[in-house]
């Protein structure tokens, strides 16, 4: 690092990613800071300096060694490696920079009195992480799926015992359950059920989203929330709000004549219905059918596909519904929770694939909603939005959100 650069660092203060701190700092409470940046998005630990941004230097002999030896070595768990440098001055003082990359094995903890405390950055502040940010980190380093996480409340009766009848029978090929019992078994084995000490077993997440009647009275942040606006703000007045809510999956049925059909829709079904009015504009004349054609702003199959990618890779243990958002000149789709196990968006485009919910992917794929190669975005998603409106779709990822911007091609009247 070049010695401006530094003094600019200096000069802009701590934030969520730069910590100032004096070198006779205790290696516990250095090892805090080093492992508040690794949870969250990486960062830069500046040795040597005040709190307010004053040079004072660095005494410390062999400061590197104990940097990595002690710090690193006996604090911090698992793992980190981090590029160390020093600076000096014009004034000949010297300055310490400890540059930490966002870590993929997470969480980092710092080893202490025969404890492992987890530590976030908030703002300028590294602070013990919550339960809930705890679980999100537990998931976003793979260690945790939220989708089997039990739902307190829930039980058999909140399952659509149609729905699991046509997924067992149908899709797998398999036996139907016969007694309470057996389904209770046959669940838990799936993962849609999970077993507790003091009673029978109760839903999990992924068995609420897929088959459960009403989801959001036991899952509050399951569903989808739509709204359309006239123009390209979130206006006072919507011209369409609602949550909609129910099963993933759609409900199969056979008619007499052998063919299978979707008796009921599932959620995507359910919103895309809701939302085509606004989404396309029918032709001012008739087609050779003597019905009229009609003109998407969206390609459907790029809007079905994110909108699954958004439902199924979705962060479990954040609040917060999947919200479509449409507005005069563009679709945004938000997904809670950031990108899982160290996915970005330079590799999802890529193709590169990471399930963060593979009970949820599996399901889907079995009924033929995801496609078997998981290359949704790279093969729909990317070339159909740039073929319909001539632009790219927007890709835009945070530590609380994924977001998809489509953009509206223009419809012949």
């Amino acid at each position: 690092m070049l010695p401006n650069v530094l003094l600019l660092l200096l000069h802009q203060g701590e934030n969520s990613g730069v910590v100032f701190s004096r070198d006779d700092i205790h290696a516990e409470q250095l090892a805090r800071e080093v492992v508040a940046l690794a949870n969250f998005q990486g960062g830069r630990v500046i040795v040597g300096v005040e709190d307010d941004g004053q040079v004072s230097g660095i005494q410390r002999p062999d400061l590197e060694r104990w940097v990595m030896d002690t710090v690193f070595g006996r604090f911090i768990h698992p793992q980190l490696l981090p590029y160390y440098e020093e600076i000096t001055l014009d004034n000949g003082q010297r300055v310490a920079v400890i540059t930490v990359l966002t870590g993929t094995a997470k969480p980092y903890v710092l080893r202490h009195n025969q404890r492992e405390d987890i530590y976030v950055r908030v703002g300028s502040t590294s602070q013990l992480a919550t339960r809930e940010q705890q679980a999100a980190l537990f998931a976003s380093g793979g260690l945790l799926h939220a989708e089997v996480l039990p739902v307190s409340g829930s039980g058999l009766a909140d399952l659509d015992r149609a729905r699991l009848t046509d997924y067992l029978g149908r899709v797998l090929d398999d036996e139907v359950p016969a007694t309470d019992d057996d389904w209770h078994s046959r669940l838990c084995g799936l993962g849609f059920m999970t077993e507790r000490a003091d009673g029978p077993p109760v839903c999990t997440i992924a068995g609420t989203v897929l088959f459960a009647h009403r989801p959001r009275r036991l899952l509050r942040q399951a569903g989808v929330r739509w709204m359309a606006f006239a123009g390209n703000d979130l206006d006072y007045q919507a011209l369409d709000d609602t949550v909609l809510d129910g099963p993933l999956v759609g409900l199969w049925s056979r008619s007499a004549q052998g063919q299978v059909f979707r008796a009921q829709p599932g959620l995507i079904e359910q919103l895309l219905e809701r939302a085509t009015p606004f989404l396309s504009t029918e032709s001012s004349e008739l087609a050779e059918n003597l019905r009229r054609e009609r003109h998407w702003h969206y390609p459907p199959d790029a809007l079905r596909e994110a909108l699954l990618n958004a439902l199924v890779h979705r962060d479990w243990t954040r609040p917060g519904e999947v919200e479509l958002v449409r507005f005069g000149d563009r679709l945004t789709l938000t997904s809670p929770g950031a990108m899982q196990n160290s996915m970005t968006v330079a590799k999802m485009l890529a193709g590169q694939r990471s399930a963060r919910n593979p009970i949820l992917v599996e399901v889907m794929r079995d009924y033929g909603y995801v496609e078997a190669r998981g290359m949704g975005v790279r093969r729909k998603i990317v070339p159909q939005v740039r073929t319909l409106a001539g632009r790219d779709a927007e890709f835009e990822a945070t530590q609380d959100h994924v977001r998809l911007t489509l953009p509206a091609a223009a419809v012949p009247r």
